[in-house]
């Protein structure tokens, strides 16, 4: 995520190319792209909205990637099919914008429960899916309690007092480990615990009606009594009406809450799965069904779009990359993902013949990292690009901890093939980065649009949702893009000609998570630039084409 080797921060005039050997090992120049045009439009209209990410700053005023413009600049060339990978929760691929842009491994004979193509995947026609299950969302907990619940077997109970001498460092680690836990877990309990009592009150006035289905406005409009307390019970609830949430709405947000096993120490996510998960060498479990539940799985189904819903067709809405096809590997719960299955899914891409993999998740514990270092190692090996979102936490993930990354310590590179991505608002003012955005100088790389992200939703429709997990494929799909057309260009090149073409903005900007302080937009990210997809293109040509 650094700019750590000086040979990518040297600008480069002239560049003679004389072949492909040694194209991949020249440096990538640095573009002076900073903004000059400091005027916006005052409000963008729904229809701009829904594809703001793909205008450009010069023309229409909109901070947005200037795709159209890079369309225009591949007008009369041709690329090359490229393979994306979406590591993610499951993906609806019968989606109207998504079902011809699918990889299909044409090795396997579809359902015929034979591992056709030998590489342990048996029916993996589409992908694979690591959470166990077939329509079932996969709930999961959170790592920090998963920590938990297993030191809870050693140590729940006990004092510094009876702790033996070899045990002592480990204890101390379980008491840091359950503070985090106790404070990340408080304002779940109480939700659930002001549900109950709401549950309740909806009992007792619908007893004192004497009525079954649900309430309406007009039965609490209707309530006369003298009982203090039914008086003030109705009068919660036509409040909580009057805010448009009726009793169907709050049982389903209850039952949505009653679901989250986050915070639930004496959960087993396994147990749908069968494998042996603190095990790295265990491999046989998973199974074809990557498109998950076409109720729940928004989130892969909207990233996907995102990177490649099928441009030009007259439906939907167009997908930043052309000649790409969907790979779909489940391997994100409702819950923090698994170390083993993260570190697998990349191995299962990269062997798969994918040349960029978007990974829109992360979490703050991360015990078995070294697995997926060592997967990203084995994809920058295989000249891989990975591309990260940086997380939703107005974070600086220089300070705090953002797992899958590529450095153990946030300072020294493990790999030069991980692009990590910040979001940022169609605002191009001082509310340009999106409130919620990680940051960091040293481990967030660039930004991307990221906020009302309008895109492919489960059941053929569509809509616009905001996070970091929108602007990670953002920039994915402009690494496709390159890959496409100048397929010459390394996995490390492609990461370098991302962040040294992008948009730089001389501009104070509002601090994510910092209300009322300000902040130099060049101080939230390692390039201080915005994705540019045409300046991008236009870079990566000239180092492919100059003579």
């Amino acid at each position: 995520m650094r700019i750590l080797k000086p040979m990518y921060v040297a600008a480069i005039a002239v560049v003679t190319l004389s072949s492909c050997s040694s194209i991949k090992n020249l440096a990538v120049p640095t573009m002076d792209t900073t903004a000059k045009i400091m005027t916006k439009k005052g409000e963008v209209s729904e229809e701009q909205f829904n594809h703001w990410a793909h205008a450009d700053l010069e023309t229409d005023t909109i901070p947005g990637m200037s795709v159209d413009k890079a369309y225009k600049f591949l007008e009369g060339k041709t690329g090359e099919t490229v393979i994306v990978a979406v590591i993610d929760s499951g993906i609806d691929v019968e989606h109207e914008d998504l079902k011809n842009v699918l990889w299909t491994n044409s090795d396997e004979i579809p359902g015929n429960n034979v591992d056709d193509d030998k590489n342990g995947y048996v029916d993996d026609v589409y992908g694979w899916n690591f959470l166990g299950g077939k329509d079932v969302a996969a709930p999961e907990q959170l790592e920090i309690t998963r920590i938990v619940a297993k030191l809870n077997a050693r140590f729940e109970g006990k004092t510094a007092e009876n702790i033996s001498e070899e045990e002592k460092e480990d204890f101390e680690k379980y008491q840091e480990y359950l503070k985090a836990y106790e404070k990340a877990s408080d304002r779940h309990f109480r939700t659930l615990n002001r549900l109950v009592e709401i549950e309740g009150v909806f009992e007792s006035v619908k007893s004192f009606i004497g009525k079954k289905e649900d309430l309406t406005i007009e039965d609490l409009k209707a309530v006369n009594t003298d009982d203090e307390k039914i008086k003030a019970q109705v009068g919660g609830l036509l409040q909580m009406y009057g805010n448009g949430f009726d009793e169907k709405g709050f049982k389903e947000y209850y039952v949505s809450q009653k679901k989250n096993k986050n915070y639930d120490l004496d959960f087993d996510g396994r147990a749908i799965v069968g494998d042996q998960p603190e095990n790295i060498l265990d491999l046989n479990y998973g199974n074809p069904y990557v498109i998950g539940s076409k109720d729940d799985e928004i989130h892969g189904t909207h990233v996907a779009g995102i990177i490649l819903a099928e441009r030009n067709n007259s439906i939907g809405m167009n997908g930043v990359a052309t000649n790409a096809k969907l790979m779909s590997v489940r391997a994100v719960p409702d819950g923090d993902e698994r170390d083993k299955d993260v570190a697998l899914a990349i191995r299962y891409a990269v062997d798969n013949g994918a040349k960029v993999i978007n990974m829109s998740f992360g979490k703050s514990y991360s015990p078995h990292r070294h697995w997926v270092i060592d997967a990203i190692k084995y994809a920058e090996k295989n000249d891989v690009l990975l591309v990260h979102a940086a997380g939703n936490s107005s974070e600086d993930i220089d300070v705090k901890d953002n797992w899958p990354n590529d450095s153990y310590n946030k300072i020294d590179e493990v790999s030069d093939n991980v692009l990590t991505i910040g979001a940022m608002s169609v605002n191009y003012d001082e509310n340009l980065p999106a409130t919620f955005s990680n940051y960091g100088q040293k481990n967030v790389d660039i930004f991307a649009p990221g906020v009302k992200i309008y895109s492919t939703f489960p059941k053929d429709e569509y809509q616009a949702i905001s996070g970091t997990s929108m602007a990670s494929p953002e920039a994915a799909g402009v690494a496709t893009l390159i890959r496409s057309y100048y397929p010459q260009l390394s996995a490390s090149q492609v990461k370098h000609i991302i962040m040294n073409s992008g948009t730089k903005l001389d501009m104070e900007v509002n601090h994510p998570g910092k209300k009322g302080e300000k902040i130099h937009f060049s101080k939230l990210s390692v390039t201080g630039r915005i994705v540019n997809a045409y300046n991008a293109l236009i870079l990566a040509d000239k180092m492919v084409n100059s003579k």
